[in-house]
C-alpha cells in the first residue's frame, strides 16, 4: 500500500526573487530576470545574456566560514532548504533524524570552480589547486551540505539527469516516502553554471539564443524562438508522508499524486520528434493518480524556447491528451527566469503548487505569435484565474530523460 505524500514547505532562489514569496510575486507581475552576463567578460562570446540570481548574499543564510566551503550551487540549495525548513515548521528535536532525508540534484555541479582551478594548474602549477576542489565541485554536495546544515540523517542522494534533474529528484523523494524509506524528504534541484565554459559549450551546440533583446530572448512556443537563456538558482520542497504531517499539525500546500519517468532512447540532445517518450511520462503520472486527461487543468511545460523542444513537447501533449489537449492551460516559467537546468523542474514544481493554492496560471511572458503546429493554449498576454485541481509539471533532459510530476489540491479521502 503506497503512502500518500504531501508538500509542507518550499524554498527558492531564482533570477526574479530569492524567496518563494518574492519569486511568486514577480511571476504574477510577469517580471523577467534576464539581462547581460555580469560574471565574466563576454566580448568574445556569441551569447551575451543570461538569467542571473541577483542580490544573493550567502552570509544572510549561513555562517560565512561554512559558505566559503561551498560552491554557489550548494549555497543556493542550502538557502532554499533553510527557507523550506522554516516554512514547514519541522522541529528536528521532535523527529527521528534517520527518517528525514534529502534528494537535491544538480545537472552540472561546480563547473565554475573546475574552470578557475584548472587555470591555476596552467598558470601556477598543480600545487596551488584548492585542496577543497573536489568537495566544492561534485554535484552530490548540494544534498550533502543540506544534510549537514539541517542535521538530516536519512536517505541522502542526488539525481543527475541534465534538465530533468529537479523533477526526477522530487520524483525519487516521492517514491522514498511512498514505500517507507523516509517520512520526510527535502527534494529539488540547484544550479549555478553561468560560466565561460558552459556558455561556450551550450552556444557552440547552438542551444542558446544569441538574441540581445531580453524581451525577445526566452519566448517559448513563439515562431521566432531561437534557443534557451541559461539561468541559475534553486528550488527545494519538503515532501512529507500525510499522516506524519497531520500528526504534527503541518500546513499542507498540495499533494503529489503521480510521477512518470521515461527515456526517449533517441538522441543525445533532441527530444523524440513524435513526442512519444514525454507523452508516456505524462500518461504514467496520470495513471498512477487514477485520473483522466479531462481532469488535468494545467501543464507547466518544459518550454525551453528551442525549436525542437517546444514543437516536440507540443506533439507529446497532443499524443497524451488527444482532443483534451486543447482544453488545457499551458505555460512556461522559463519565459521569465530562463532555463535553470538542474533546478528548473524544482522551481517549476513550486509554481504548480502556488497555482493550485491560488487558482492562478501565469502567462508565458514575451511570446507573441506561435508557429502553426504549436496551436495549444500557452497562456499568452495575461495570466488566467481558473480552478486548478490538478497540475502537471514536465521536464525533459539531454540524453532523452523525461520526468512528469502530477500535483493535486489536497483533500481528505473517505
Amino acid at each position: 500500500m503506497k503512502r500518500r505524500v504531501v508538500i509542507t514547505g518550499m524554498g527558492a532562489v531564482t533570477p526574479i526573487g530569492n524567496s518563494v514569496e518574492e519569486f511568486w510575486s514577480a511571476v504574477k507581475q510577469g517580471k523577467t530576470g534576464i539581462g547581460e552576463i555580469t560574471t565574466f567578460d563576454t566580448t568574445d562570446y556569441k551569447v551575451k545574456i543570461a538569467a542571473e540570481v541577483k542580490g544573493f548574499d550567502p552570509k544572510q543564510h549561513m555562517d560565512f566560514k561554512v559558505a566559503k566551503r561551498m560552491e554557489k550551487f550548494s549555497q543556493y540549495a542550502v538557502a532554499a532548504a533553510l527557507e523550506a525548513f522554516k516554512d514547514s515548521g519541522l522541529d528536528m528535536s521532535q523527529e527521528d533524524a534517520y527518517r528525514v532525508g534529502v534528494c537535491i540534484g544538480s545537472g552540472i555541479g561546480g563547473l565554475g570552480i573546475m574552470e578557475s582551478e584548472h587555470e591555476k594548474i596552467i598558470t601556477k602549477g598543480p600545487a596551488r589547486v584548492n585542496p577543497l576542489l573536489i568537495p566544492l565541485m561534485i554535484s552530490n554536495m548540494a544534498s550533502g551540505n543540506v544534510s549537514i546544515v539541517l542535521g538530516l540523517k536519512g536517505k541522502c542522494t542526488n539525481v543527475v539527469t541534465a534538465c530533468a534533474t529537479g523533477s526526477h529528484s522530487i520524483g525519487d523523494a516521492f517514491r522514498a516516502i511512498q514505500y517507507g524509506d523516509a517520512d520526510v524528504m527535502f527534494a529539488g534541484g540547484t544550479e549555478s553554471s553561468i560560466t565561460p565554459v558552459a556558455i561556450a559549450g551550450f552556444s557552440n551546440l547552438t542551444a542558446l539564443t544569441t538574441e540581445t533583446d531580453v524581451t525577445r530572448a526566452s519566448i517559448p512556443f513563439d515562431k521566432d524562438r531561437s534557443g534557451f537563456v541559461i539561468g541559475e538558482g534553486s528550488g527545494v520542497l519538503v515532501l512529507e508522508e500525510l499522516e506524519h504531517a497531520k500528526k504534527r499539525g503541518a500546513h499542507i500546500y498540495a499533494e503529489i499524486v503521480g510521477y512518470g519517468a521515461t527515456s526517449d532512447a533517441y538522441h543525445i540532445t533532441s527530444p523524440a520528434e513524435d513526442g512519444d517518450g514525454a507523452a508516456m511520462s505524462m500518461t504514467l503520472a496520470m495513471k498512477e493518480a487514477g485520473v483522466g486527461t479531462g481532469d488535468i487543468n494545467y501543464i507547466n511545460a518544459h518550454g525551453t524556447s528551442t525549436h525542437h523542444n517546444d514543437l516536440f513537447e507540443t506533439r507529446a501533449i497532443k499524443k497524451a491528451f488527444g482532443e483534451d489537449a486543447y482544453k488545457l492551460h499551458i505555460n512556461s516559467t522559463k519565459s521569465m527566469i530562463g532555463h535553470l537546468l538542474g533546478a528548473a523542474g524544482a522551481v517549476e514544481c513550486i509554481v504548480c503548487v502556488k497555482s493550485i493554492m491560488e487558482n492562478y496560471i501565469h502567462q508565458t511572458v514575451g511570446t507573441v505569435e506561435c508557429e502553426e503546429e504549436c496551436d495549444l493554449d500557452y497562456t499568452l498576454g495575461k495570466g488566467v484565474n481558473t480552478e486548478v485541481n490538478y497540475a502537471l509539471s514536465n521536464s525533459l533532459g539531454f540524453g532523452g530523460h523525461n520526468a512528469t510530476l502530477l500535483l493535486a489540491k489536497y483533500a481528505e479521502k473517505e
